[in-house]
């Protein structure tokens, strides 16, 4: 089961507008919802799903809204907050900022959407290429000729339109996966994985047939073969177009795609990865006085590779001032909204070693003692190159008029979200060596 209603309330919990899919929960219990979640606020325990009687409450905040789901039933909870979080997602396409505002100024397209995004309380059309076809914000213009439902909402395939023309038949794929990697201040890592993702950006006519085949370790195993290298993937994640049941059989990834840019799929690959840029630091710390700081990177992967935009970002203590800094390469400045000192290096190729040095005064330490120890981060971007191995083997494209299409692929490895190594500061006068990634 899925939501009974769906509201989307101001910060003060007035109701700008909502939809009772339902009618099994009273509408007046959305009044329950924000003397709810600020009791629980005050409580420091705010929780995303809050109950009032047998009704839930499942909430989501977005800019000065709250996307509010009830329902009275045990409901699948992921499929309500996916539904709220696609919700966000079409109305961002239609107003470009979703705000109170914009739902003022957009109320009947609003009310609209809601009425095509979920039906009975079960997500319908939430493509908002397929919605914009029919739902438009010059929607009292339209002639009633033009008024048509198109044939993508009651089609099986409803997320890709009949009719779609090119002159050069294309697709592009971008395998694009970022490294999660956290190693302590001496230098072992302490957890590691890969998150990957398989992004299309489709322009083919008709209604084509793709068949992708990775290195797939589970494929090979399938198939008898096992030459070469090969990952094992997990946590696998499809768009709707792929045909699941044909994936769980053979492991092969068959589909019609949506036209224009989507993600295919992703993945998660747990494995032991090395950080990709070490990061050597050297921090003394003069009481009352100034920290001097030197950080070294050094490129561990091949050389005829290069990380673009490296920014190594090294925590300093708040109080500081005056800074001074010199590098062998690249640019550093200093961030005092954040505490940060921010070395940037436009291309960094595999094999090299590069130095920052900075020097900032301390006006006081008393409140060094309460200060946290944030880790020194960094993030990159590295064309051409896959941690895992995973490559595209092949891609085919079978439409019934017989055209040639071209794929080409693309391969990018990149820092994740938790890419950091820990260090600990030294109060006084002392040094110690902090790898990092």
């Amino acid at each position: 089961m899925s939501a009974s209603a769906v509201f989307v309330l101001d910060l003060k919990g007035k109701v700008l507008i909502c939809r009772n899919y339902k009618g099994d929960v009273d509408m007046a219990e959305i009044d329950h919802f924000l003397p709810l979640l600020m009791t629980q606020e005050e409580e420091g325990l705010t929780c995303p799903i809050m109950s009032h009687g047998n009704v839930h409450f499942l909430w989501i905040k977005h800019t000065n809204l709250y996307l509010v789901a009830t329902t009275n039933k045990n409901s699948n909870a992921s499929l309500v907050y996916a539904f709220l979080y696609k919700v966000v997602e079409v109305f961002t396409e239609y107003f470009t900022e979703l705000e109170e505002e914009s739902i003022q100024d957009n109320f009947v397209v609003v009310y609209e959407l809601l009425d095509e995004l979920m039906d009975f309380g079960f997500p319908q059309t939430t493509d908002s290429k397929i919605l914009q076809e029919y739902i438009t914000q010059e929607g009292t213009k339209l002639e009633v000729a033009k008024t048509k439902v198109p044939t993508t909402v009651t089609n099986a395939v409803s997320w890709r339109s009949e009719g779609i023309k090119y002159k050069k038949n294309e697709v592009f794929i971008d395998v694009i996966e970022s490294i999660n990697l956290l190693v302590n201040a001496n230098g072992s890592v302490m957890s590691s994985d890969i998150v990957g993702a398989v992004k299309l950006k489709t322009m083919l006519s008709g209604m084509p047939e793709l068949r992708l085949g990775l290195n797939d370790r589970a494929l090979f195993a399938l198939t008898g073969r096992d030459k070469g290298k090969t990952v094992t993937m997990e946590d696998v994640k499809f768009h709707q177009c792929v045909r699941l049941s044909r994936f769980e059989s053979d492991r092969t990834i068959s589909f019609i795609p949506p036209d224009g840019e989507s993600e295919l799929m992703s993945y998660r690959i747990n494995t032991h990865v090395k950080p990709l840029i070490w990061i050597e630091s050297v921090i003394e710390k003069f009481s009352h006085s100034r920290v001097e700081i030197m950080v070294k990177a050094k490129g561990q992967f091949k050389k005829q590779s290069v990380a673009n935009n490296v920014e190594v970002r090294v925590p300093v203590p708040s109080d500081a001032d005056s800074p001074k800094f010199k590098t062998s390469t690249g640019h550093a400045k200093y961030v005092p909204e954040k505490n940060l000192a921010v070395w940037t290096i436009k291309s960094f190729p595999g094999g090299k070693e590069f130095l920052m040095r900075a020097s900032f005064g301390l006006p006081s330490v008393e409140n060094d003692e309460m200060e946290g120890k944030p880790p020194i981060t960094v993030n990159f971007e590295i064309p051409y190159f896959t941690v895992s191995g995973i490559q595209v083997r092949y891609m085919k494209i079978i439409e019934k008029s017989g055209y040639q299409a071209l794929p080409w692929v693309r391969y990018i490895t990149q820092s994740g979200g938790r890419t950091a190594m820990l260090f600990r500061y030294s109060l006084f006068m002392y040094s110690e060596k902090s790898p990092i990634i």
